[in-house]
């Protein structure tokens, strides 16, 4: 069974389940993987090695203290990420998707990235999906045995559709999860663009991938517990990656969230803030202003900077967006479309 769940929902693995249980298809389950004890992420951490014993206070200072350098192991990767950002971009922009792919932690976080992505920027729940060992039953509950079957997330992608056009990211923090390895080499195979986001260095396990992200953050607290470090180097990666995307497809402007979903009272109010910060309009007009654009802030913007009506604005929009800074800058440039007044954003 195939599930994709709309709105701001992420779209999951293949699954099929008997009440909560998740059950395997008769697909061979691939065997001892081998000793993994030389992986970085499988090592025991020396700071560590009396953690039963210590005081609680003394415990959480630890985990403090261990816990920057996942922010080192991200900065060490940023030339990795920002070609990432810019291929995955341009495969959006010809209308590819991008499939994050993964099993336990490094699956779920790129579900949570991936859900995330419609309402910050009012993407296509099908533009970004989360792909999780399991499926929807694997959120809950932990369903790691997955994981080892080399032709599963190759069978998940394709009941998708996936294709030359779009991208994968394959996340595995110990860069040897067969469900993310042989879903990478199909995908290389046919062309797709192909990232791997790993936890260890890649002559350890090395992955396919036309780009290659490895986030090293050493060896965990609880020995083996990715969860930890791993996963808060994975999450920072993916919102770097899906931040930067939507800012290269035009859906920020400054750092403002222009393309935010007006779905709930939260929402509406940061849309009326950034028309009054960016436009000057005060709550009840730029309300009103929201309502003739159906909820678009961008093109509430826009008619506020040049005094188009909202057909003439929504019309500049499909010709020098998506970004709201080219249209603005092209209308300017325009003998006759000049904006009323300069905007001030």
């Amino acid at each position: 069974m195939t599930r994709a769940v709309a709105g701001d929902q992420a779209v999951f693995g293949a699954q099929s389940v008997a009440g909560d249980q998740v059950v395997a298809s008769d697909q061979a389950v691939a065997g001892d993987q081998g000793d993994r004890g030389h992986l970085l992420t499988e090592q025991a951490n020396p700071l560590s090695a009396q953690l039963d014993q210590l005081a609680t206070g003394d415990l959480v200072d630890l985990f403090v203290a261990n816990d920057l350098e996942p922010q080192r192991a991200v900065a060490a990767a940023a030339a990795q990420l920002a070609q990432a950002v810019d291929a995955i971009a341009e495969r959006l922009a010809a209308g590819g998707r991008l499939f994050y792919l993964g099993a336990g932690t490094s699956g779920r976080l790129g579900v949570l990235d991936a859900a995330e992505c419609p309402p910050t920027f009012c993407s296509d729940p099908e533009q970004v999906q989360g792909v999780l060992a399991g499926g929807p039953a694997a959120l809950l509950r932990s369903s790691e045995g997955l994981e080892d079957r080399a032709d599963a997330g190759w069978a998940d992608l394709q009941a998708r559709g996936f294709g030359p056009g779009d991208c994968l990211v394959g996340i595995a923090a110990g860069g040897t999860t067969p469900y993310v390895i042989g879903a990478l080499a199909q995908a290389q195979a046919i062309g797709a663009l192909t990232i791997a986001l790993a936890c260890v260095p890649s002559e350890q396990a090395p992955m396919p991938c036309a780009i290659d992200i490895r986030l090293l953050t050493g060896a965990e607290l609880l020995t083996g517990s990715t969860r930890l470090k791993a996963g808060t180097a994975t999450k920072m990666a993916l919102n770097i990656l899906s931040t930067g995307v939507m800012v290269r497809l035009g859906k920020v402007h400054g750092n403002r969230m222009v393309d935010v979903a007006v779905t709930n009272s939260k929402l509406e109010d940061r849309a009326l803030r950034i028309l009054r910060d960016l436009a000057g309009l005060e709550r009840q007009p730029a309300r009103e202003l929201l309502d003739q654009t159906a909820g678009s802030v961008k093109l509430a913007l826009l008619i506020a900077a040049t005094q188009l009506d909202p057909s003439a604005a929504r019309a500049a929009l499909e010709s020098y967006g998506p970004s709201l800074r080219s249209t603005l800058l092209a209308l300017q440039r325009s003998a006759d479309s000049q904006p009323a007044s300069p905007p001030a954003f």
